[in-house]
């Protein structure tokens, strides 16, 4: 008979098998983004060719509407399914998957029926924008609602497959819209090959959106979905208050310098977007199976953002003149002396999508809207009080030192919620 001890079974292999899924995800969330890049990157460009800068202005107008419904939608239904039932048996993820998908096809419906009305009111080519937008909008948010629910799920494949097919939609209702050649045909084909990707997303789903769950998924994640409301909101409105302050007080050049300097990041940008499509779901399943790793897993993941921001900045540095004006043309020059300070506010960013993460994983849904009105208001006033001191470069650095001082404030409010915790604890697992 032996004498020696049996020894316990190794756990490297599972923490190997663990890294390798959590790579996987994120993998599929960078390609899924790549996806939905590239699809509106050309749908932007075959529009703006097609129609000419007026027409495209009032296509861009509806489009930027659509942003804002987005954020409506996805703070009602899809930030508390992200946060709440990431990563939890199949039969829960299903039924909340049911309400929350119902709930964005409500939104869309009750906006989409304002943009009508209000389209059909005012007239002309804009209100017949607006119409057809409010017509497609229900089938638009449906389908974002589906990549958020498959990445819950951990099935980042499934949303990758979602906007390949919308992609794919894209081409035929394209060319048929480019016949036509109005900015009505444009707006529905782009919402009509959307809608062909929310009903595939039913497929691969197996789900049917309960819309008349919708009222009481609202009041079951009231804490937390009129907070990200909120939230989202007011990113996208300081974006835009910034926007047109600027072309007000430096000019409209100001406004396309800026955004020559953003398009340099780019590439970057979009690996931003395809990891915030991930990071929420992965926090949320660290706290559920090593809660005491969160604190340094966000801090892993803000702190290889902003160092990878910050390569691709130095790289651009190095960037010729002669190959910036290929990509830029003449707004290379202006946007050029924009890329420092550009690059430092994406950085900041980046750092704080790490704290951001930690605190809806937690479900701190006060703390995140302090922080991201905070945040917000600094972005506003730094970029409009920078201008007004400095014109297009003082912007700049008043946005970049806004977003460090809001990236350290999420970081602040993260460090007190995992202190409270203990004490504390909200519970954030659902079943139902």
């Amino acid at each position: 008979m032996s004498t020696e001890e049996e020894s316990p079974p190794s756990t490297a292999p599972a923490a190997g098998s663990a890294r390798r899924a959590l790579l996987g995800r994120l993998s599929w969330g960078l390609a899924d983004q790549a996806a939905s890049s590239m699809s509106n990157f050309a749908v932007g460009l075959y529009v703006a060719r097609s129609l000419g800068v007026t027409a495209f202005g009032v296509f861009s107008l509806a489009w930027v509407t659509y942003g804002v419904v987005l954020n409506v939608s996805r703070g009602l239904a899809t930030d508390p399914l992200v946060v709440r039932f990431s990563g939890v048996p199949d039969a829960s993820w299903r039924g909340a998957v049911a309400r929350s998908t119902g709930t964005a096809l409500g939104v869309g419906g009750a906006i989409g029926a304002v943009c009508l009305v209000a389209g059909l009111a005012l007239g002309g080519r804009v209100g017949t924008a607006f119409a057809c937008l409010g017509v497609m909008l229900p089938g638009l948010l449906l389908q974002d609602a589906w990549r958020f629910s498959f990445f819950a799920a951990g099935a980042g494949r499934k949303a990758f497959v979602n906007d390949v097919v919308w992609g794919v939609a894209l081409v035929p209702a394209m060319v048929v819209a480019a016949h036509a050649g109005t900015v009505a045909a444009f707006v529905l084909a782009w919402g009509a090959s959307a809608t062909v990707a929310a009903v595939y997303g039913h497929v691969q789903s197996g789900i049917r959106p309960r819309m008349t769950e919708a009222r009481g998924w609202l009041r079951e994640q009231r804490d937390l979905g009129y907070r990200y409301l909120v939230e989202n909101v007011s990113l996208s409105g300081a974006s835009q208050l910034r926007a047109y302050g600027l072309g007000a007080i430096a000019g409209v050049g100001a406004v396309g310098a800026v955004r020559g300097a953003e398009l340099l990041l780019g590439p970057f940008l979009a690996v931003l977007m395809g990891l915030s499509l991930v990071t929420v779901p992965e926090a949320a399943r660290v706290l559920r199976q090593a809660p005491h790793r969160l604190g340094s897993f966000c801090l892993l993941l803000g702190g290889g953002q902003a160092v990878a921001a910050l390569l691709w900045g130095g790289a651009l540095l190095l960037v010729p003149d002669r190959l910036g004006e290929f990509a830029l043309g003449g707004v290379w020059h202006s946007a050029s002396q924009l890329i420092v300070p550009v690059t430092l506010g994406v950085a900041g960013a980046g750092l704080g999508t790490g704290a951001a993460a930690g605190l809806r994983a937690l479900g701190a849904a006060r703390r995140s809207l302090r922080c991201q009105l905070f945040s917000s208001v600094c972005y506003a006033g730094g970029g409009l009080g920078g201008a007004a001191v400095a014109g297009t470069v003082g912007s700049a650095w008043g946005v970049a030192a806004a977003t460090v001082s809001g990236s350290a404030v999420w970081w602040l409010q993260l460090r007190s919620a995992l202190r409270e915790r203990p004490r504390n604890s909200v519970p954030e697992v659902r079943t139902s």
